[in-house]
């Protein structure tokens, strides 16, 4: 199959020309986590950084976050960024999450992913190769559990399936339960689902879902 179905544009960060940063309340998101404070903390496709340092806000000086994304100017531009701050405990790291995560097993507490996995779904189903049987999506959550810590949970947010006028087409989005298919079957459980998040569509909801899932 070419990939020419309009699934997500080829670098997979934008959305119809818009940020996560303008229409997701990042700190909002976050809160919902249950968080002690003093966590790993990993922003997983953090793009230009926003949650990230919104997370280093609001944890503890003890904690440790981690700024990941593929895109090797974003990963620059914040450290540039965190050297001009004297920020140390924000940690950013130039990583393909389907290929290896630049970190030890059992590492992060945390790791949330903001619409993003859709993006790996996306992939799935764009292969130029149809007799290609690997799967984006389990090579991303085999290497997530790899790193995150017994007990350590993997946050998704992404958007509702359903029809709307900004996000990724209908094609590309997971509902929960196909989400919890897709980790359960990589050995990790669902702990945590919160479809109150994002920002209110004209259809009376919200647009996207929360879930949580532990190693």
């Amino acid at each position: 199959m070419s990939n020419n179905t309009g699934l997500l544009p080829f670098n997979g960060h934008r959305i119809q020309g818009r940020s996560s940063e303008s229409f997701i309340d990042a700190h909002d998101v976050i809160s919902r986590l249950n968080l002690k404070g003093n966590e790993v903390f990993m922003d997983a496709g953090c793009g230009d950084g926003h949650a990230a340092m919104i997370a280093y806000d609001m944890l503890d000086d003890e904690a440790t976050i981690y700024a990941l994304d593929i895109y090797e100017p974003s990963i620059q531009d914040i450290k540039e960024d965190l050297k001009e701050k004297g920020i140390t405990n924000v940690i950013p790291l130039q990583s393909d999450i389907t290929e290896h995560i630049a970190l030890e097993d059992d590492t992060v507490d945390m790791c949330l992913m903001i619409n993003l996995f859709h993006g790996f779904v996306a992939n799935d189903k764009c292969k130029e190769n149809v007799t290609d049987t690997s799967s984006k999506v389990d090579e991303a959550i085999t290497e997530l559990k790899r790193i995150i810590k017994p007990g350590g949970k993997i946050a998704i947010m992404d958007f509702k399936k359903m029809k709307a006028r900004h996000g990724p087409p209908f094609e590309a989005r997971s509902s929960p339960k196909e989400i919890e298919e897709m980790f359960v079957k990589n050995g990790l459980k669902m702990v945590q689902l919160d479809n109150e998040v994002g920002e209110d569509l004209e259809q009376g909801c919200k647009s996207h879902y929360l879930v949580v899932f532990e190693k």
